[in-house]
C-alpha cells in the first residue's frame, strides 16, 4: 500500500534522491522546499507525477498536512550558505524539527531526522559509538549547523 510521505529539503540532493526512490516504489511524496539551496530542476523530472507534490516552504514556519511518514532532511548543509545566515540555519533545524513533529503528533505519522557527522566535530575517537558526544565547538563558526542537527 503507498504511504503520503513529506520529504523536507526535497529538492536538495540527498532530498531530490530520496523523492526518486520513494516514487519509483509508488509512494505519494510531498517535497517541502523555499529553494534556499535546492534546485527545482533536481526535481523537475517529477513535475507531470500525479504522485508528487511541491510545497515551496520554509521548514521553521508552521504548516500542516495529512501525511504517514516525515523524511526531515531539511537544512543548509554547505558551509558557503551556513556561514552566510547561521541565525537561519540554526532556525531551520531547531523550528523545522519541532514543526515536523508537531505534524507528526497531529497525523501519527512517523519521522526520520537526518542528522551529520558534523555533530562529533573533530573526533577523538575512531569508530564513534553512539554514547560518544564529540569534540565540538558550540560557539565556532560551525556551531549553527553541528548544534542544529545534534
Amino acid at each position: 500500500m503507498s504511504k503520503r510521505i513529506i520529504v523536507t529539503g526535497g529538492a536538495g540532493f540527498l532530498g531530490s534522491h530520496l523523492c526518486d526512490r520513494l516514487l519509483e516504489r509508488g509512494d505519494h511524496v510531498v517535497c517541502v522546499d523555499d529553494f534556499s539551496t535546492g534546485h527545482r530542476n533536481n526535481i523537475a523530472q517529477h513535475a507531470n507525477n500525479e504522485r508528487f507534490e511541491v510545497l515551496d516552504h520554509d521548514v521553521a514556519q508552521p504548516w500542516s498536512s495529512d501525511i504517514d511518514q516525515i523524511f526531515h532532511l531539511a537544512c543548509p548543509a554547505s558551509p558557503m550558505h551556513y556561514r552566510s545566515d547561521p541565525v537561519r540555519t540554526i532556525r531551520t533545524c531547531v523550528m523545522g524539527s519541532m514543526n515536523v513533529l508537531d505534524i507528526a503528533k497531529a497525523t501519527g505519522a512517523r519521522v526520520l531526522l537526518a542528522s551529520t557527522s558534523e555533530v562529533y566535530g573533530d573526533p577523538s575517537v575512531h569508530p564513534q559509538v553512539e554514547s560518544y558526544w564529540g569534540h565540538v565547538n558550540p560557539n565556532g563558526p560551525r556551531a549553527c549547523y553541528d548544534e542544529g542537527k545534534r
